[in-house]
């Protein structure tokens, strides 16, 4: 009765595209859009470094409680052939990452930087998708340099998240990933895992905040995950 079985590239795919949507655009009753949560955390004191990296450990603690889990009932209706539960987990994540790129200077709405958001979920995988797809590791990226990427480059990263994701949570399920029991009303609980969203934020971190900040006026075409 698992409902990883019915788990497939495609549906990661359209899980995906559906969380970003409303990570960017909002839809979700009870959470803030990337950009609102970005901004709250902008408002701070402290250097960007800090700021960032307060609100990494804000999703691995009041956003990893059933309580924040709770306000995503509404993600039972979604259209995709995903678990609720996963894509709950997705969402959480995705929300997080693209606050990060927002609070880096990315503009969420190029496809480019989309893309980067995803690869971030890849936790430590995404440094591999990134080489794999032809972006080299060893230099840093300015926020125009991501625009210069190719479609076909950017595709070919879509795709390997996809595909990553799909053997993450095909093979070690929800179990590993987020302990969600769906409650009365169709009200998911539990608690998303918080090394692997750690893992994920300070992958984003290093990404868009650590590599721009250190040369900010360059457009170099390579990218140090390391």
């Amino acid at each position: 009765m698992s409902k990883t079985k019915s788990l497939t590239h495609d549906s990661i795919m359209k899980a995906l595209d559906w969380s970003y949507d409303k990570a960017i655009n909002g839809g979700v009753p009870g959470m803030d859009t990337a950009i609102e949560l970005a901004d709250s955390y902008l408002q701070k004191s402290g250097t960007l470094d800090e700021k960032v990296k307060n609100l990494i450990l804000w999703q691995n603690t009041k956003s990893a409680t059933s309580g924040f889990l709770t306000g995503l009932g509404g993600l039972i209706t979604l259209p995709v052939a995903v678990p609720a539960n996963i894509t709950s987990v997705i969402l959480v994540q995705m929300r997080m990452v693209a606050a990060i790129a927002h609070m880096g200077g990315y503009n969420l709405k190029d496809d480019q930087v989309k893309s980067f958001v995803y690869a971030c979920l890849a936790g430590n995988g995404a440094k591999d998708i990134l080489k794999n797809a032809g972006i080299q590791i060893g230099k840093k990226l300015a926020v125009t340099g991501i625009k210069k990427i190719p479609f076909e480059v950017i595709k070919k990263i879509n795709q390997a998240v996809g595909f990553r994701l799909l053997t993450k949570f095909g093979e070690k399920g929800i179990i590993n990933l987020g302990k969600m029991v769906p409650l009365a009303g169709g009200i998911i609980g539990g608690t998303v895992d918080a090394v692997a969203t750690n893992t994920i934020g300070n992958v984003a971190h290093k990404l868009f905040i650590h590599e721009q900040k250190s040369k900010k006026m360059d457009e170099p075409e390579i990218i140090d995950m390391l």
